[in-house]
């Protein structure tokens, strides 16, 4: 039976912050034994990782940057933590809908790790068209200011920008032309309203998937791992596209026409309003 959402979690204050940046921090979102939860999921994760796994660093790199997507049937910790902490309520909260889960997603930046993320949009990569969405990130170890994810704030009400590959710059979705590019955003910092926070364990960040988002690499002694939950709202639909979407949803298109809601078991409604 699905849960019934509890919009309280949030105050009006930050679900008006989301709708106009497009990124919000909620402190102590998680319990302690939740991040101890997740903790073990990414480390079983690691140890077990799934086809959809890969390395996202250079080979030279004197870090290691792995990612890995949809473990949520497999991994108990990872489907605890999406169907009964209170991560789906803040994100309905946001959307002012039901809850659908679109996917999960572990990301490990380990110590000393110089690749960066990036600036980019998620959901020009996604295989789902609407608006009303967002996505968690959540860490099990502190982030310090030149590791954590930045936003670029309002720029998810700007429309879709041209997505590229992220180690070679190569657009392998989307014509080139056919897409507006992204702003210099690094050349010229001081002209954007750049968004970002330290965190802590328990903390999450809560951003829309068109909001302009990047991160740097990992200096230092400490570990950076984090799980995300993406959530889809009240207007999302599939949209099979003819590249590999990330992540990729093999043969959707034959039970999920282009336009269909998201209805599916690999989609689950975690909270009804």
């Amino acid at each position: 039976m699905t849960a019934t959402l509890d919009t309280s979690i949030l105050s009006t204050e930050q679900i008006e912050d989301f709708h106009r940046d497009g990124a919000i921090v909620v402190r102590g979102l998680f319990t302690p034994e939740e991040v101890a939860t997740l903790e073990r999921g990414i480390e079983r994760n690691l140890a077990d990782p799934s086809p959809r796994f890969k390395v996202a660093s250079k080979p030279d790199d004197p870090g290691w940057f792995g990612e890995d997507f949809c473990n949520w049937q497999r991994i108990e910790e990872f489907r605890d933590v999406a169907f009964n902490s209170r991560a789906a309520d803040a994100a309905g909260a946001l959307m002012g809908c039901d809850v659908r889960l679109y996917h999960d997603h572990m990301l490990v930046k380990e110590p000393g790790t110089r690749q960066d993320t990036p600036w980019h949009q998620d959901q020009p990569y996604y295989n789902v068209d609407g608006f009303n969405n967002c996505s968690m990130w959540a860490p099990v170890d502190p982030v310090a200011p030149e590791s954590t994810l930045e936003f670029v704030a309002g720029s998810h009400r700007e429309g879709w920008l041209m997505p590229r590959s992220f180690m070679d710059n190569q657009a392998k979705w989307f014509p080139e032309g056919s897409l507006r590019e992204l702003p210099a955003i690094e050349e010229d910092r001081a002209s954007f309203d750049i968004l970002g926070w330290q965190l802590e364990p328990g903390d999450a960040v809560f951003f829309h998937m068109l909001t302009l988002h990047h991160a740097y690499g990992v200096p230092g002694q400490r570990r950076r791992r984090a799980f995300s939950l993406r959530f889809l709202g009240d207007d999302m639909v599939h949209a099979p596209r003819n590249w590999v979407t990330s992540p990729q949803f093999d043969g959707l298109e034959l039970e999920l026409p282009a336009g269909s809601p998201m209805d599916h078991p690999l989609f689950p409604v975690l909270r009804s309003s």
